[in-house]
């Protein structure tokens, strides 16, 4: 990489996000549990109450459908909050604002209204929390009409998405795999967007396109390098909206290779590889297929403690890995 060019941190880059975001509207203001002077569960907020102050900053009590709601109320009436759970666990404590309200006010109220709110869901396994507090529950929200859900895989993407969520008048959910918030990357200077509802395409290949989302982009391309070792090329997609989702991109680069392998960390069964591959046997992708799609997600099972059996539970490079040569029939 070029040595001038700025890197960040994945939870860096969204701390900036917040700080370009409240410096340039102050209706934009955070809300959450111990966001404060502690500076977030996971350190993301950090020294931001020292720059804006506790009434833009604001820590809140331990209730989460209470501080859902005032997030709600607060953007219904014209401002911009953005509420940060302590885990994305904890969201099961607000589906009824979420769902019922968040989601559903600009319908019921036939469009006369919007609520632009931003929520952040630190979210996934790999930090040994245990079954409350590792879950990846991203399809559960992506499953509701008027929300749009979104999982950054990169400090510039997660820079860039938060911002764009902000400027949005519906409801966003950003999931941010908590194993990412120390990854590092290239990340611009300045205010700029990615674009919600779009996909990008991390590597491209010709025998097998996988599409994975959050941490996963990186075991699956970490995997199609292993693989190209063995003459199988891949491409690799990165989801990066679950809702809405790019699905022509995912079509064409199907249309390509022929065959589709899903990758992510939630639990496999009506996960998002399932709404992945219907799009798929629904398009005009489903006769170009030379083998039947695949899905590889998380086990049917709570996340346990213990480490070994937490990785157990959850794709890892090795299962990507068979996976794909199994597809291309070139089993080892």
């Amino acid at each position: 990489m070029d040595a001038n060019v700025r890197e960040l941190s994945y939870a860096q880059a969204i701390q900036e996000a917040m700080a370009i975001a409240m410096e340039a509207d102050e209706r934009v203001f955070l809300m959450g549990e111990d966001i404060g002077i502690y500076g977030g569960a996971f350190q993301v907020t950090g020294d931001l109450v020292h720059r804006f102050g506790e009434d833009r900053v604001m820590d809140t009590p331990i209730s989460e459908l209470g501080g859902a709601g005032v997030a709600i109320g607060a953007a219904v009436t014209g401002m911009r909050p953005i509420f940060e759970f302590q885990f994305s666990d904890f969201a099961t404590l607000a589906m009824e604002q979420i769902v019922n309200q968040a989601a559903k006010m600009r319908y019921m109220l036939g469009g006369n209204v919007s609520v632009p709110l931003v929520m952040r869901f630190p979210a996934g396994s790999g930090t040994g929390a245990a079954a409350q507090h590792s879950q990846s529950l991203e399809a559960w929200l992506a499953h509701v009409p008027g929300l749009k859900v979104l999982q950054p895989s990169t400090p510039h993407d997660a820079k860039g998405m938060l911002l764009a969520a902000v400027a949005d008048p519906d409801p966003v959910m950003i999931f941010e795999h908590k194993l990412l918030y120390k990854m590092k990357g290239p990340v611009p200077e300045g205010h700029y967007t990615v674009p919600i509802g779009k996909s990008e395409t991390r590597r491209h290949g010709r025998d097998l396109t996988i599409v994975a989302t959050s941490i996963m982009v990186h075991k699956s391309l970490d995997a199609a390098a292993q693989l190209a070792e063995e003459g199988i090329d891949v491409e690799v997609i990165d989801l990066r909206s679950l809702r809405p989702m790019d699905t022509p991109a995912i079509i064409e680069s199907v249309k390509k290779t022929s065959r589709l392998l899903c990758v992510y960390e939630g639990v496999k069964t009506l996960g998002i590889g399932a709404e992945i591959s219907a799009a798929i046997v629904e398009s005009e992708a489903f006769d170009y297929l030379d083998a039947p799609v695949m899905r590889l997600g998380g086990a049917e099972s709570p996340l346990p403690y213990n480490p070994e059996l937490e990785k157990a539970a959850v794709p890892q490079v090795p299962d990507i890995v068979a996976a794909a040569r199994k597809l291309v029939c070139k089993e080892a």
